[in-house]
């Protein structure tokens, strides 16, 4: 059995009991960095062999992997944070379960996209996850775009870095679009930032955006309360 295992996306209160009885319960544990999530590990107690599954191994890694889970071994798939295989390593080795036959399950748990779309006020019935923005300004300008026309909620994760440059874009083609940048989900500092294009742009100008971010853009006519 592969166990897709969803661990904290920052308070580590959030790990569920059966995340943890799991953990201690399989033969190995991979994870995207051993270094990350050792300490997370040691907190519950929890002592397996840990090995590295990330993106630049994971090709190479899968088939070893399902070759253990044929001859008995027990595996559970953690990343640094949140859900395996959502903008994370683990959708390789999904297919590769799926493929070879092998017995698997995935937990419920942290979810940073799930969690910053119901804490932004914006619609919740229908949703697009775009991943991570891309780098290049076009291309994320024209995702900008076609989020700001989208009949619904789009999701999609930032850096801290290019969140100002992210908002400009936005502000100069669509300066009345509703935004929310959600910082440090389930963490002492967790914040979420709602208003125009234009009044988030101006904000983080002055005020640097730090630590993690989901970037939340309203649909299409979209109104807030008054």
């Amino acid at each position: 059995m592969i166990y897709f295992v969803p661990t904290p996306i920052g308070n580590r209160d959030d790990m569920t009991l059966r995340a943890i009885e799991t953990l201690k319960q399989v033969d190995l544990i991979t994870c995207e960095d051993t270094r990350h999530s050792r300490p997370l590990l040691e907190h519950f107690e929890i002592s397996k062999p840990v090995i590295a599954l990330h993106d630049h191994n994971e090709a190479k890694k899968a088939p070893e992997l399902i070759e253990k889970a044929k001859n008995g071994t027990n595996i559970a798939v953690i990343t640094d944070a949140g859900m395996p295989a959502v903008s994370d390593p683990g959708y390789r080795l999904m297919r590769a379960c799926i493929e070879n036959d092998i017995e698997y399950t995935v937990l419920p748990g942290p979810s940073a996209v799930l969690t910053a779309l119901v804490g932004s006020g914006f619609p919740v019935h229908a949703f697009y996850y775009g991943g991570f923005l891309p780098v290049k300004k076009g291309k994320r300008g024209k995702a900008l775009t076609a989020a700001a026309e989208s009949e619904n909620t789009s999701i999609f994760f930032e850096s801290p870095h290019r969140i100002l440059s992210t908002l400009e874009i936005l502000a100069t083609e669509h300066p009345e679009q509703q935004v929310c940048v959600a910082r440090e989900l389930t963490k002492k500092f967790e914040t979420y930032h709602r208003g125009s294009a234009q009044q988030l742009f101006e904000h983080f100008t002055t005020h640097k955006a730090k630590g993690e971010i989901v970037f939340l853009i309203a649909p299409l006519n979209f109104k807030t309360p008054s």
